[in-house]
């Protein structure tokens, strides 16, 4: 085994020590446990509810609503699982309680608007003395989606697409996403009009792990406003180009003569409590304990932020300086792309080929290794979960004919890794806490 062999495989390692460690159904059971402050309500408001329904939504929504069933036993009236499609591989049994649906992502479809259906539906149902149990994780605004009323999903498609391409942040859109919706933003909440209580176990994949923002915010206050959603197309150049009942939408809203989105003071949240059961930091903390246990000092680099190339230059400058020591660095966040061209690849793609030249320039010879992955194991719309760099990816991709720079400009990283033979593909993890970059120096 070459020495970039070994080194691909221990960063592999510890990328899947790192998921393992945000694991939804081990942490599902330790929330229920009331392991921690935040989730000492936990098991009092399963305890105190009569029957308890479920609704589970997002990446990790097959392995959450697994260990709640097998935790609630005959409390379970019913239980809704929104997920990916082949989600039925993720062991839910045969119980007739459990109703699966399959959704899409990253754009929402027809699909979406019939889970959010589904959803509402079992809220309707949920009684005085009973519990509306809803685990959240990312993926969820895509799989869950119900345009405003005189919105269409194909206009609110068009828009929110266009916003992915222009760069803008996870806040920005979901600004526009919950303005645009009858369940984000406390929606999905604000539609149970029994008297039961809601209880949201929340997977986080947003950076900071602002309620709001995870999955749009389904049963957390919204601070954002109409104009904060016209705000955020004007800035980016798009409010000329959006459809025209966006535009009406958000200008009858930011007018008054539309309900805003539910805020902090809404009396439903009295009933509400949102409980976060992992994130982003979970998953590092696992992967610094799996780093230690290989022999590697660890250091944990600061959040994953702002244009991948950016990113991965600023990794890439990082590392260099420490390449003679046996060091671990990590660290997770979301960085944004900027679409510019038409190829293939996600945020860790393009932020491992913008590391690979920048190690080209400050590190030939030296032993480097990184990895830049998805949590959930899908970076962008490709199979991958991420790419590997080292100081020689672009040289070696050269040799074969491969014009990284172009790859780079025309966002087609993915097509770069994959001939070059350095994509880690892992199919889905089933866990979504957003991007992990482990870098190896010295090994």
């Amino acid at each position: 085994m070459t020495e970039r062999e070994r080194a691909k495989r221990e960063l592999e390692q510890i990328f899947r020590a790192t998921v393992a460690g945000v694991e939804p159904s081990l942490l599902v059971a330790r929330a229920l446990e009331g392991e921690s402050a935040d989730a000492a309500c936990a098991a009092r408001m399963i305890a105190e509810a009569a029957r308890v329904f479920v609704v589970a939504v997002g990446k990790a929504a097959p392995a959450m609503a697994s260990a709640l069933g097998a935790r609630l036993g005959e409390k379970l009236a019913s239980a809704l699982v929104v997920c990916l499609p082949g989600c039925e591989t993720f062991a839910l049994g045969k119980d007739p309680r459990f109703h699966v649906v399959e959704s899409s992502h990253p754009l929402p479809s027809e699909a979406s608007v019939e889970a959010a259906r589904a959803a509402l539906e079992i809220l309707e149902r949920v009684d005085e003395g009973e519990l509306a149990l809803i685990a959240l994780s990312g993926g969820a605004s895509a799989m869950l989606a119900m345009p405003a009323e005189g919105v269409t999903l194909a206009d609110k498609l068009a828009i929110n697409r266009e916003l992915q391409r222009s760069g803008a942040s996870i806040v920005e859109l979901n600004a526009v996403r919950k303005h645009l919706s009858a369940v984000k933003g406390g929606g999905l909440a604000r539609a149970m009009r029994g008297g039961g209580k809601i209880l949201a176990l929340i997977l986080s994949d947003v950076p900071g792990n602002d309620l709001s923002t995870i999955g749009s915010g389904p049963t957390a206050p919204d601070p954002t406003t109409y104009a904060d959603a016209i705000g955020v197309l004007k800035r980016r150049r798009l409010w000329g180009r959006a459809p025209e009942s966006v535009r009406e939408h958000l200008e009858r809203g930011n007018s008054g003569d539309r309900a805003e989105t539910a805020k902090t003071g809404d009396p439903i949240f009295a009933r509400v409590r949102n409980v976060l059961v992992g994130d982003n930091a979970t998953a590092l903390e696992a992967a610094a304990r799996a780093a230690r246990e290989s022999g590697y000092e660890t250091e944990r680099w600061r959040e994953l932020r702002g244009e991948a190339d950016e990113v991965g230059r600023s990794l890439a400058a990082h590392l260099a300086a420490l390449a003679a020591s046996r060091l671990c660095v990590i660290a997770g966040g979301e960085p944004a792309v900027t679409v510019k061209g038409n190829g293939r690849g996600g945020r860790a793609q393009q932020a491992a080929l913008a590391m690979a030249f920048e190690l080209e320039r400050l590190a030939p010879g030296l032993k480097i290794a990184a990895l830049f992955a998805g949590s959930d194991g899908i970076d962008g719309p490709t199979d991958a979960a991420g790419a590997f760099a080292f100081p020689d990816t672009v040289a070696r991709g050269r040799a074969a004919g491969l014009d990284a720079r172009a790859a780079l400009s025309r966002n087609d990283a993915y097509s770069f890794f994959a001939a070059t033979g350095d994509l880690l593909v892992t199919g889905p993890t089933g866990t979504n806490v957003g991007d992990i970059f482990i870098g190896l120096t010295g090994y």
